[in-house]
């Protein structure tokens, strides 16, 4: 199985990297096309993919309108619906894949025609000083053990069994028809997000857990150095998940756990009673689908100590 896969290169102001990134995508004999979407750059990064495109038929540059900056949801989401393969992957400007990335993917998905997509481990490349600890904590970023499609919402869900990156997951195309595309209201953890989606209703498979199959670039300038946004965007994240299951046949436990956790995250914030109410009416209104169910009053907002509120929650 070659030239069948479509790898999504989002493009920002990554002008020291990003030709390695594209270099090592088309250089794969599964690529199909590597379609590079530079995301309003203000450096030297439109220039750089344009000459490689002109000396690499595997390139298709794309960009929003007028030069526009419209985020990685949009850039990746731009990608996906001009890719022509009949698998998608993706890779960040600053990453790489190394040589044998796709050589196990393709066998899985020619000797399981079930499966929706695959997963594999990442390792990392240090553009800048790292500490020892920092080496052994990002050396693999994996699961831990090979995960049943039917338990992998529930691994990722509630962690422990570690978790993968989207440079070293494939997808078939048609997975988007079923899930929908990035959610561009998210600033961060976008990927999460989507990998939740698909692991809810799609079969996802273990691939290569125990060496890496592309390696992630660590700068200064890495958006996941901004934790405070992340902590800012987590409740925002599963408020999103909730709203999409309205059009999705997810696990009715699942969705309970879907606002269980919102839940917990809101009320951490110590809104108030009021506005507690509000969100409620806020999130059913968005959601009507679970409107007159048992999860609309079960997680109403009332008056109560909050010991005792916790508790109802956990219940």
């Amino acid at each position: 199985m070659v030239n069948v896969i479509s790898v999504i290169i989002p493009v920002y102001n990554a002008e020291k990297y990003v030709g390695d990134a594209i270099n090592s995508a088309t250089r794969l004999s599964e690529v199909l096309e590597a379609i590079v979407i530079d995301d309003g750059s203000t450096d030297n990064s439109l220039k750089i993919i344009e000459e490689i495109a002109k000396e690499t038929p595997k390139v298709k540059v794309l960009h929003h309108g007028n030069f526009e900056n419209k985020g990685r949801s949009a850039s990746r989401n731009l990608g996906v619906k001009n890719a022509k393969g009949g698998l998608i992957a993706f890779l960040d400007a600053d990453d790489v894949y190394l040589e044998d990335r796709f050589v196990n993917d393709v066998v899985v998905f020619q000797s399981n025609k079930e499966i929706d997509g695959i997963y594999n481990a990442i390792g990392v490349e240090f553009y800048r000083k790292s500490t020892e600890q920092e080496k052994k904590k990002l050396a693999l970023t994996t699961v831990s053990e090979i995960i049943e499609p039917e338990d992998l919402f529930e691994a990722l869900f509630y962690g422990g069994k570690g978790y993968f990156s989207i440079d070293g997951l494939t997808l078939k195309s048609s997975v988007f028809k079923e899930v929908g595309f990035f959610n561009e209201n998210l600033p961060v953890a976008e990927d999460t997000e989507l990998f939740l989606r698909i692991a809810s209703i799609c079969k996802l498979k273990t691939g290569i857990i125990n060496k890496p199959m592309a390696l992630r670039g660590v700068h200064n300038d890495n958006v996941f150095n901004n934790e405070n946004l992340y902590e800012e965007t987590t409740r925002l994240l599963y408020q999103e998940l909730f709203i999409w299951t309205k059009t999705a046949k997810v696990d009715f436990q699942r969705v309970d756990e879907i606002l269980k956790r919102l839940w917990l995250l809101y009320y951490k914030e110590e809104q108030g009673i009021l506005l507690a109410v509000k969100y409620w009416a806020f999130l059913f209104r968005k959601n009507p689908k679970y409107m007159f169910s048992a999860l609309s009053l079960k997680y109403f907002p009332v008056v109560r100590l909050r010991k005792k509120l916790f508790s109802f929650l956990y219940s």
